[in-house]
């Protein structure tokens, strides 16, 4: 027999629409929201393109009458400040009689944190928290570092051979990994505001850094370029990893000097490692120097998250280990 859906199952259920919002909803953090009724979903959302209207008004909006007396499961406190854009969802929730919110989050933004939680019990509504919070934070990762540290969340990519070579030695590297692995690199760039690459790989491939998955090329994300001088029509110019400012999800692309200089300032969030069934040997390194000086400082800074093959290609995600 089966068991009736659990807090856990429906906050799982929030936190896959706050997926669909990453990379879209900035400034807002990209939220996910269900109403539930009578043990079924009666309304859904996430947070729209250029974050409004909010994840919760849209599940709302969505349920309409049903919302009364209904559970609502969302990924982040709703908000309760003031908004020249429209009402603050803590309202919207008890305009629509809610008799129950589930939140994940508790909203670091000081004009919310904690208040959204204690208007709704005020109201009378039981609130619960902490439901999937770890789910949910890093479905918002790219949002919660810019209001938690205030960087951007930054993905670095590397496809390498087995033997750690990104190219030839004469720098051909079309195509180290397969078709599979390509298309997920794609999927990728359509989850990040900005992608980056430095100079060096600007001349040598002439790269287009757009998203080419049928249906998503409009999510073609802003191209950074890591250099000390101009930049070309179309690009932004940054000096150093410190200085990406205007967004919150960075993708690092390439190449090796790059990659390492971000890994060297300490300023890699998440790792892609594409890995290839292949043997170069005397090819072009994924890596320059990132200021490596004791072995003991190499360990416990990255922890597995995923590891999966596409294709016949490796792909295993890393994710920086951080104390602070």
């Amino acid at each position: 027999m089966r068991r009736p859906p659990t807090d856990a199952d429906w906050m799982a259920a929030a936190v896959a629409l706050a997926w669909r919002g990453r990379g879209r909803s900035a400034p807002n953090p990209n939220v996910g929201c269900v109403v539930i009724a009578d043990g079924g979903v009666v309304g859904r959302g996430w947070t729209q393109p250029g974050g409004r209207p909010h994840a919760e008004a849209v599940a709302l909006a969505a349920a309409g009458s049903t919302a009364r007396g209904a559970t609502a499961y969302v990924t982040l406190e709703p908000c309760a400040h003031a908004s020249p854009c429209g009402p603050c969802c803590t309202d919207t929730l008890i305009a629509a009689g809610v008799s129950r919110v589930v939140v994940a989050l508790q909203d670091p933004d000081p004009r919310t944190d904690g208040r959204g939680l204690a208007r709704l019990r005020d109201a009378g509504i039981a609130v619960e928290t902490g439901v999937g919070a770890d789910a949910a934070r890093g479905a918002m990762a790219p949002w919660w570092s810019r209001a938690t540290r205030g960087t951007p969340f930054v993905t670095l990519k590397l496809a390498t051979s087995l033997d750690g070579c990104i190219a030839l030695a004469d720098g051909s590297s079309r195509w180290i990994t397969g078709a599979r692995a390509r298309a997920h690199a794609h999927l990728e760039r359509a989850l990040h505001e900005g992608i980056l690459v430095g100079r060096g790989t600007l001349v040598a491939d002439s790269p287009r850094l757009d998203v080419r998955l049928p249906g998503l090329e409009d999510r073609s994300p802003r191209r950074f370029l890591l250099t000390r001088g101009a930049a070309p029509e179309g690009w932004t110019a940054v000096a150093a990893p410190e200085a990406v400012a205007g967004i919150d999800s960075l993708l690092v692309e390439g190449g090796a000097g790059a990659a390492a200089a971000f890994l060297a300032a300490d300023r890699v969030d998440r790792l892609l490692l594409y890995r290839a069934p292949i043997l170069i040997g005397g090819g072009r390194l994924a890596l320059g120097d990132i200021g490596l000086t004791d072995l003991a400082d190499a360990h416990g800074r990255w922890r597995l998250a995923d590891s999966r093959l596409l294709g016949s290609d490796r792909l295993d995600v890393y994710e920086r280990v951080r104390r602070d």
